[in-house]
């Protein structure tokens, strides 16, 4: 199974401070749940113990959204939270 990215996807990852490693490690092992539009979302916690926009945090969770294309996932958009 290979995860690709839209480029609206590749877009988001910078200006949310996700990586594709983290991405592809959400959709290949994260928890699946139903979204709108027919997507599938797909979330996963990461240990973070660092600085984003400057407050620390410990844990950064990374939310994706893709659609299923044959066997692949071309993930649509991703969403970051920090705790």
């Amino acid at each position: 199974m290979i995860v690709r990215f839209h480029p609206h996807a590749l877009e988001r990852l910078a200006e949310r401070g996700a990586t594709e490693e983290e991405v592809c490690a959400t959709v290949l092992g994260g928890e699946s749940f139903p979204a709108k539009f027919g997507r599938t979302g797909f979330r996963r916690n990461f240990g973070f113990d660092s600085v984003w926009r400057d407050r620390h945090y410990a844990i950064k969770q990374v939310e994706a959204f893709a659609v299923r294309e044959g066997t692949d996932w071309l993930v649509i958009t991703v969403v970051t939270r920090y705790y």
